[in-house]
Parts: structure tokens; sequence; C-alpha cells
């Protein structure tokens, strides 16, 4: 009578335990997917990229490089060359896409339930994969964020993206992107590419039967590709076009007009393959790792916008492959380089590092450490005129010697008395050394740097002339603090640098620091004009626009230098060799090459003139000089009969002139001394790049028959310390003309060899 109770409960229950219930099991079961579902769900979107970065707009390990007017300079990776905007891309074109790859493109949420059914019967009905069942999100999740492994996880992970990806784009979003992303064959990436790379035409320019086959590429690129595959590129297209009637995107006759149409190839390249301004932008290559983090630049996604500007690039590869040409010929030149920049924010308009970047590589703009010549000199002047000098202090051009080493003039003649203007006017060697020796190493190579130079320089008597190696890039940054009142602003190429998503994630702020005050910039301007108009640098000259301007030559002519400025631009210019072997050149080449660029460059350009030089009376110094104190200072008086014995050996071609010759020039540098106290002879070494490099001042120890044959070329090979006539429009005069006093009259002067050839 105890257990009626109990009995009684489970007749109420059936009789059965719940745990026997399969409404219990159904249930729990239920529940228990609903809790995994969740559980699996956040755990996708735990690997899933962050909300912020669905806006990408750029596939991974790309990066595209841009000019300074949005044109593209170079890509690298899976990069569209040509990304359009929406309303750009023909109306047919996107119904193709949508017709052949994802019918209810506009109904579904990411994923199409009823597409994965049609799909999955069409296939089980033809025994083979016809029909994809994955969305146009779920593609452009899969390019933008996925791998292509066909595995259950990506697949889950392809369906989640696209479901977040519709929540945060638009469908005119998402179809832009995918139309610019989407591969279709033999390296096209987008229409825009895919329309060029198989028809040579852009979107808007294809025909329906064109527009049909490159959306049937889709699916599997290389089995439908039309120039691979034609008859299985005929199929899809009208297979594709098929369903476009389906859809009542066409009518019955432009279906049957589009599939009588014969495929037409006419083949190109991508032009994403294509690289505008190469040393540029392997220049701008080297300096990313400056700005972006090394994970972010193995990510990639990343759009770098440059400071250069196409039309004037254009008008420095003209002029220099214009030089190249013509003097390079006859001058014995095989390499040259330019650079040009705003002085006022750094920016770097163009670059040219070399004649053929497709047979070399090597950027001589920002690697080849040259010696920069007489361009030097402005360095130690600046220091002068800082230091409290006047530009018409004066200096004896004699004989001397310092501490055993013995500066030279090209002429070997003495004028005597000359002020610093004149002196550089006429790049004269003997006062650059004495000047040095007033203001110091240490000012002069402070100063130097300040300015730009970022090259050891060492604190030898050579210095003044130039016998420490710089980069061209460096140099011509130097002067630009000049055209800027003594304002330095850091030389660079990039402007900003933007993530997949189109933010910017680095921006150029480089601010100009005051490197010379500047009244002694403006009286340096002063004197430097006076370079172009009345020295040597006359071939620079540029028509109702004020120059100023410094040419510079290394020994035996190696390299040819002309640093040349306006207000709103400077440029550097360098001729010569990899080798280093000397040339039959002059700067006046090089300054002529400036002079053909800026006038391109400068048209439409507004004439601004140079500030006017300060008062001269009563100007207090900002540098302390810090003289040097030699340890033996030899002077000697102008002996005119050692002048008039020049003035011979010049003129005559007897075998006594010649020896003469040969002694007065044993230790004499062409244009730019740079001889070491010891006088120990020349070492050249091989550099990274192959070339040969000078790395000791010259010493002219060898015999009298060498030393002699020496002392004419250089004769003709390096730039005149005396003024020359001014030039007149469309030429340059008397520039440092390679002609010594004697040569022969026959010799074609340096207008005429400077003209183009035929």
């Amino acid at each position: 009578m105890k257990i009626l109770p109990r009995m009684r409960g489970n007749q109420a229950t059936g009789g059965k335990p719940l745990y026997l219930r399969i409404w219990f099991w159904a249930g729990l079961g239920v529940g228990g997917g609903i809790v995994a579902s969740i559980y699996g769900i956040s755990l996708i979107d735990r690997t899933l990229p962050d909300r912020a970065e669905l806006n990408a707009v750029l596939r991974e390990q790309t990066i595209t490089i841009k000019a300074a007017d949005g044109t593209i300079l170079q890509q690298q990776g899976e990069a569209t060359r040509e990304q359009l905007k929406l309303e750009q891309i023909p109306d047919n074109l996107k119904k193709a896409f949508i017709a052949s790859e994802d019918r209810r493109f506009k109904q579904h949420n990411g994923v199409d339930p009823q597409g994965i059914a049609r799909a999955g019967l069409n296939n089980l009905r033809s025994q083979g994969v016809v029909e994809g069942a994955s969305t146009i999100t779920q593609q452009l999740a899969r390019i933008l964020f996925l791998k292509q492994e066909q595995t259950i996880w990506r697949k889950l992970k392809e369906v989640r993206l696209a479901q977040k990806m519709e929540q945060e784009l638009t469908k005119d979003q998402i179809l832009e992107r995918y139309l610019n992303l989407v591969y279709l064959g033999s390296g096209a990436y987008g229409v825009a590419d895919a329309s060029w790379v198989y028809f040579s035409k852009t979107p808007e320019q294809l025909t329906l039967a064109e527009m049909a086959t490159i959306a049937g590429l889709a699916p599997a690129p290389s089995l439908y590709a039309p120039d691979k595959n034609p008859e299985a590129a005929k199929r899809r297209r009208n297979l594709v076009l098929q369903r476009m009637q389906e859809d009542k995107v066409i009518t019955p006759e432009q279906r049957q007009a589009a599939v009588q149409e014969p495929l037409t190839l006419k083949s190109s390249l991508p032009k994403r393959v294509q690289v505008e301004s190469p040393y540029f932008t392997s220049y701008i290559q080297k300096e990313l790792p400056k700005y972006v983090s090394p994970n972010l630049l193995k990510s990639g996604g990343l759009v770098v916008e440059t400071t250069l500007n196409p039309t004037w690039q254009k008008a420095a590869e003209e002029a220099v492959a214009k030089t190249l040409r013509n003097q390079g010929r006859w001058e014995n030149f095989k390499q040259a380089a330019m650079v040009a920049i705003d002085p006022r924010s750094g920016e770097i308009k163009a670059m040219v590092g070399g004649k053929d970047f497709g047979k070399n590589q090597f950027n001589r703009v920002t690697q080849a450490q040259r010696q920069p010549g007489s361009t030097f000199k402005g360095f130690v002047y600046a220091t002068a005129i800082a230091s409290g000098k006047s530009p018409y202090d004066s200096y004896e051009d004699a004989p001397f010697v310092v501490d055993g080493y013995e500066p030279k003039n090209y002429s070997e003649k003495f004028r005597g008395s000359m002020n610093i203007r004149d002196a550089l006017t006429r790049s004269v060697n003997i006062i650059a050394v004495k000047v040095l020796i007033d203001v110091g190493f240490i000012p002069t190579i402070k100063l130097a740097h300040d300015m730009g130079i970022k090259s050891e320089l060492k604190p030898t008597y050579s210095l003044a002339l130039g016998s420490n190696e710089v980069n061209l890039l460096e140099l011509t940054s130097a002067y630009g603090s000049f055209a800027t009142q003594g304002l330095h602003a850091e030389p660079h190429g990039i402007t900003r640098i933007l993530n997949r998503q189109g933010k910017v994630i680095w921006s150029a702020n480089f601010k100009p620091e005051r490197a010379l005050d500047a009244d002694s910039a403006a009286i340096m301007t002063w004197m430097l004009r006076n370079v172009v108009e009345a020295g040597t640098g006359g071939a620079a000259q540029l028509d109702n626009r004020p120059v100023a301007g410094k040419t510079g030559t290394s020994d035996e002519a190696r390299d040819l230098w002309f640093i040349g400025y306006i207000p709103q631009m400077v440029t550097g210019v360098w001729l010569g060799n990899d080798d280093n072997r000397p040339t039959y050149g002059s700067s006046g080449s090089a300054a002529y090459t400036w002079h053909e660029f800026m006038e391109k460059a400068a048209e439409g350009m507004p004439v601004e003139k140079f500030p006017k030089r300060p008062k001269l009376e009563g100007r207090k110094g900002t540098i302390k000089a810090q003289s040097i104190k030699p340890k033996q200072v030899l002077n000697r008086s102008i002996d005119s009969d050692d002048d008039s014995e020049g003035e011979s050996a010049r003129n005559s071609n007897s075998e006594d002139s010649g020896s003469s010759r040969r002694r007065r020039r044993r230790r004499s540098y062409s244009q730019e001394e740079q001889q070491s106290s010891d006088y120990t002879p020349r070492r050249r070494r091989r550099d990274a790049y192959g070339g040969l490099r000078l790395r000791t001042e010259e010493s002219s120890s060898n015999n009298s028959s060498s030393e002699s044959s020496r002392s004419r070329r250089r004769s003709r090979r390096v730039e005149s310390d005396s003024p020359p006539p001014r030039r007149t429009r469309r030429s340059s005069s008397g520039e440092n003309s390679s002609g010594s006093s004697g040569s022969s009259s026959s010799q074609p002067s340096w207008r005429d060899r400077l003209r183009p050839s035929n």
C-alpha cells in the first residue's frame, strides 16, 4: 500500500522516466546545437578582421606608388592598376557579372540559401561543377581576407565575413570593390585591367559580347581565358548572355546579335606591370621602412602618395637623354643624373638616376658618392660670409704652400689681390683654401651638415676644393638652403601612406630648420648669381628669370657638376662615368643640361626674384670663425717670368715648353685641387657598384712623358676659371669651357658643340 503513489506517478508520466523520452533528447539536442552554434560563431568571429577593416579596398600583399597628380608609377603584388567608381562601369557589364555570379545579389544578406540549393541541383544534374554557390559578397570576402584553400573552416569564415560585410557596406560598395578586385586571368585584376588585357579597350568601349566574355571569366579564368581556350570562352560567354536574357537585362535580339559576334582579341600587357620613373620608385621603396613598420609592410595593401611631378620628370628624362646622346658622345661620359627639389618643402619633384634602369639599377642621385669639386666652395664662402666677412674682402692669389699642400689654379696664372666674390665667380682655388684656413674646418663642416650634407667631411685643406665625396641628392638639397634664405627642409619623396581602408597612416611633416642666417644666404645668392651671369655657370642662364648656382669639376674632369636654383626650385646635375674614367668634358655641359630641364620645368611658373643683397656695413657674424693654425706656410710673390713661362708652355709645342709645363703641373689638379700633404700616389678602389673610386688625393710622381700627356689632357677637360662672355637666348656662352688659352682656333666653339645633333 505504501508504493501505490509512486506507481500512480509513473502512470501519470506514461510509465517512462524523463531521460527515456524522445522529446527530452530532441530538445536537448536542439538546445545544444544552438549553444554550439553560438560558440562556433563566436570562435569564428575571433579569427575575423576587426569591423573597421571590413572597409578594405585593396588586396593584401600589394603596394601602389602614385605621383603627385595621382597617376600610378608602380604596383607590386596582386594590384589593380585602374580602380573605377561604380558609375564609371557600364551598366551592362555590372549586370553581366550579377547574372553570371550572383543572380539574387540584391535580395540576399551575404549568403544565398536559394542559390546554394539551385547550384547543388544543377551540379547534380550535370554530374559536375557547372555553377558556384558563393555570392559576390562571399567572393569579395575571400579576395580581401582569406586564402584560397578548400576547407570547411575557410568556408565557414567566408560565410560569416560575408554577413558582416553586408552589415557594414552597401550593395553598391560591395559590387564596386568586387569589380575592381576580381582576378580575371592573364595578370588582370578588375574589369578595367581585363578590358585592356584582352581587348585593349576601356570598359565603356566594350561591346555586349565582350562584356559577357569578361564576366564569364570569374569562376575559372584559366579555363575560360579567350586567349588560351577560345571555344570554352565562347560557350561561357553565351551562357552569360542567356542568363542576362532570362533576367530580362537584355532582349532576345540583343542576345542573338551578341552570340553571333566573333571573338576578336587585341591583347596587351597588363598595365600593372608597367613602371614609370623607376629610379624614383626604387628610391621610394627603400624609404618606406623609415615610416612603416615591418609587419605593415609585409601585410601590404598600401598606397604610397609621392611628391613626383610627372611633367617635370619627363622633362628631366629628356634633358638627360639629350645630353648623353649629344655631349656624352664626344666628351666621353656614359652616365648622368639629375634631381629637382622644391627647397621650401623639401619635396623631390624629379629624379633621374642614370641612363638605363633596365640595364643598371644603381641610382646615381642617392647612391653614388662622388667628389663635388668646386661646388663645395659654396659652403666655404657661406661660412666666411656668416662669420662676418664681406664679399669685398680681398685675398692674394699668389703661389702658396701650407703644411706641404700646394693648391694650384687651373690657368696656372695668378691675379694678385682679388675679393671673395670674384674668386667665387672665377672659381679660384688658392683663395678658396685661404678662406677655409681663416674660417676653420669645424665651422665649415658644421654649416655644410646643417644645410643638408650628410656624408662624412674630413678636416683637410683640400676640403675647400671638394675632395670629400657626397651624393647628388644631399648636395642639391644643401644648395636649396641658399634659395630659402637659410632654411633647410629635409628632402623627401613621400607625402602620405594609406592603408587598405584608405586611411592615412603616415604623412610628411618636415619642418624647415634654420641652417644659415637670412642675410648671409642672401649675400651668397647674390654671389652665386654672378657665377651664372659672369662666371663658369653661364650655360645655365634662363631668359627673364634670375638664376644662381655653382659649377664643379673633379680631377681630370671625372665628375662634372652644376647645382643651380631659382626661388621655387633647386636642381642638381652630375655627368661622368661609373668606373671613374676621366672625361673630355667640362661642367658647362652640366650647366647646359640644367638649362634644358629648367627651361621646360619653369614654363608657366611665376617669375620670382631673389631677395636684395642686404647692407654690408655694420654686419655682425652669426658663426664664430675658428681659424686654422698651420705648422708651415710658404707665400711666394707673383713672378712675372713664371707667369710668362706658363703662357709659353700653354702656347708652344716645343720639348722645352713641355718640360716646363710638366714641372709646373707636377703637383697640380686640373680644376679642383685635391692633394694630400704627403703627395702619395693616387690609389683607387672598387666600390659597391663595381666602379673605380678615388681614395687618396693625387700626387704626380710619374715619369715626365706620362705627366706631359696628362697635362695636355687636363687642359682640354676642365672648367676655366676665367669669366665667359654672356650667353644669348637658348645658348650658353663661355661657360667652363674645355679649351686652354692656347687652344687651336680650328676647334669648334662650346656653343657649336652643345648644339644637338640631327
